[in-house]
């Protein structure tokens, strides 16, 4: 299904923690239940020329279509898309059956409300925990997926694939922490305060021989990756003069 429309703020009072890990795991259904993935695919990849990053080509299809893939195949269900620049062609072109579509219309704020809007969208769900991923990150498969999910044990839970040391994507929130996250994302900057703030909480997990972090920002990163424009550019209507918004 792809709805057009979605909450604008992630519902609270409805699950209950304090994002503490020293919560007990869930059992039952809860701990079962598959971790949803959100990706941020809203970015109007201004240094690309004003190619959305969405629409990117690889192997032939729409960069967008593998990233939802990779959620898939490393366990993710059900799969919400934050859309932004271009959500209109992004539509057209893409085939993302099955899929819930999230527009932003404030995507050239940054991904911090991509990040908001697709929170808002999974409060609406059973999901107990959302890991998030960037659509501009073609080198993390779904081994790097399924080995971050595996890392939930509760609503609690706080995680994210590490890189040589370094905190990377995909992120998992448990649902403990979308509120926090949500009132906390702002401009270009998504959750890093507030997984600054939670740090001693967080559990980083590597995925440094399964998966390659890197963006793809401007056209020497396209080449590096083996990827392509796609086919013809978007009106530059949707690329506000002076806008850059990250993947997402």
């Amino acid at each position: 299904m792809t709805p057009q429309s979605e909450p604008t703020r992630p519902r609270t009072g409805t699950r209950t923690g304090t994002g503490d890990d020293r919560n007990p795991p869930a059992t039952g259904a809860d701990r079962n239940a598959p971790v949803a993935g959100l990706l941020l695919a809203a970015g109007a990849g201004r240094r690309l020329g004003g190619h959305p990053k969405a629409l990117l080509d690889h192997d032939g299809r729409p960069l967008i279509e593998h990233a939802v893939r990779v959620l898939r195949e490393g366990g993710c269900d059900p799969v919400h898309v934050v859309l932004g620049a271009s959500a209109d062609t992004v539509r057209e072109r893409v085939r993302l059956t099955g899929c819930v579509l999230v527009d932003n219309p404030d995507w050239a704020q940054g991904m911090g409300s991509s990040l908001q809007r697709g929170l808002a969208s999974l409060a609406a769900t059973d999901s107990p925990a959302a890991l998030v991923a960037l659509v501009d990150q073609p080198g993390i498969g779904p081994e790097a997926v399924a080995r971050v999910a595996a890392a939930y044990a509760s609503p609690s839970t706080l995680a994210a694939a590490s890189y040589d040391g370094r905190r990377g994507h995909p992120v998992l929130f448990g649902a403990d922490h979308w509120s926090g996250v949500a009132a906390s994302a702002t401009g270009d900057q998504g959750a890093r305060a507030y997984l600054q703030r939670h740090a001693a909480q967080l559990r980083l997990i590597d995925c440094s021989d399964i998966a390659a972090p890197d963006d793809i920002d401007t056209p020497e990163d396209l080449k590096r990756a083996g990827l392509g424009l796609g086919t013809d550019r978007p009106s530059g209507r949707d690329t506000p003069p002076g806008t850059d918004t990250p993947s997402g």
